[in-house]
């Protein structure tokens, strides 16, 4: 079982890959839900994480709040994608919305700037549509499965339900999504999944990776 640390310092980096974490979901401010995190922190622990062979995932989100984004924040998410790209992250995290729907157009463009082979990353990098997928419609959270797993995106990180609710009040729609999902995508389950459930929470929703601030004990 992968388990996903979601750290907004270096030093939450080091002591979660001392505990067991095998892959960093690298953010800054976790207070609002995380945001993009500096040159600085995604170059350092990348080089950290290379050496111990742990992957980074790196948020790509301009500000708390909402995930509707204005043309001048989009452009700062590209250019926030291609510098954590440039600087070898294993991939991002991002979610992008309009009107309770996947906004289409940006998130389409994201995608293509991280599967798009370069001089260092020749292979591109990894996709993972965050937790904006649990501010979708619930009406249409399948449909969303369905355009994410078409345009390529690896995996969806999601509570599967209203941020704050238990993990154990959404384990029927977690089943829903991984059931609907059928190895097309990778579902994500976070939010309240820690080191003393990851386990049981894993084996009843039958997937092989874990998210969460608490999923190691450091």
């Amino acid at each position: 079982m992968i388990k996903e640390f979601c750290a907004e310092n270096m030093e939450h980096v080091a002591q979660a890959v001392a505990a067991g974490a095998q892959r960093i979901e690298l953010c800054d401010n976790l207070a609002v839900g995380g945001t993009t995190p500096s040159y600085g922190v995604i170059r350092a622990a990348v080089a950290f994480a290379r050496e111990q062979g742990v992957e980074v995932m790196c948020m790509v989100r301009p500000r708390g709040g909402n995930f509707a984004y204005t043309n001048d924040e989009a452009a700062m998410m590209r250019d926030d994608l291609l510098c954590a790209k440039n600087l070898g992250v294993h991939g991002v995290v991002f979610g992008c919305l309009h009107n309770s729907s996947i906004d289409q157009e940006l998130t389409r463009e994201l995608i293509r700037l991280a599967h798009e082979p370069t001089d260092t990353a020749p292979q591109g990098i990894a996709v993972t549509f965050h937790m904006a997928f649990d501010a979708i419609d619930p009406d249409k959270q399948l449909v969303a499965i369905d355009w994410l797993a078409h345009e390529g995106v690896e995996r969806i990180l999601t509570h599967g339900g209203a941020a704050g609710t238990p993990i154990e009040e959404n384990i029927g729609r977690l089943q829903e999504y991984v059931s609907y999902a059928s190895g097309r995508i990778i579902v994500l389950p976070g939010g309240g999944i820690t080191w003393k459930n990851a386990e049981a929470v894993a084996n009843e929703l039958g997937v092989s990776e874990v998210h969460g601030t608490k999923i190691v004990n450091i």
